[in-house]
């Protein structure tokens, strides 16, 4: 009996595109997702008061606390518009790595052994305002943020 009034005092109520679900809480992003079965392409997002934007719920993982009656829906995926070699880009994923990066800035991309590329940023998020992205690397971005690619031959 003592483990039902646990696992009771541990699930809340919440809403996701206006219908009523039971969730554990904590919970996970993954987990929400399948609760409601949310279609391929679109995101989750938590609402939010005010006049700031609703956040994205990542499909993943990572820990998610709920309060009871809280409110969510589905949507597309945020797109933000960056800068690239002095060009407007609009993508819609929050993090883009080194060779998204290139392929943004190139059309096509340089190619041989002997052509290598830096990409330094700026206007980033808190966790990463500013740097160089090694090959192989990720960075998470923002609206505005600017992005200098350069290639060069090593030869």
């Amino acid at each position: 009996m003592e483990n039902k009034e646990q696992e009771e005092r541990h699930t809340v109520r919440i809403h996701i595109d206006q219908k009523p679900y039971e969730s554990p809480n904590p919970t996970t992003g993954e987990a929400l997702y399948m609760l409601v079965h949310v279609q391929a392409g679109l995101d989750l997002y938590r609402e939010v008061s005010g006049d700031k934007e609703d956040m994205p719920i990542s499909n993943g993982p990572e820990l998610v606390y709920l309060q009871e009656d809280e409110h969510f829906h589905s949507g597309p995926p945020k797109e933000f518009t960056i800068i690239v070699n002095v060009r407007r880009k609009v993508v819609a994923t929050k993090e883009l790595s080194f060779d998204q990066i290139v392929q943004l800035a190139f059309d096509p991309v340089p190619m041989g052994p002997n052509v290598l590329f830096t990409v330094t940023y700026g206007r980033g998020p808190k966790a990463n305002p500013e740097g160089t992205l090694l090959q192989g690397g990720t960075v998470k971005i923002k609206d505005g943020m600017v992005f200098s690619v350069t290639a060069t031959d090593k030869s």
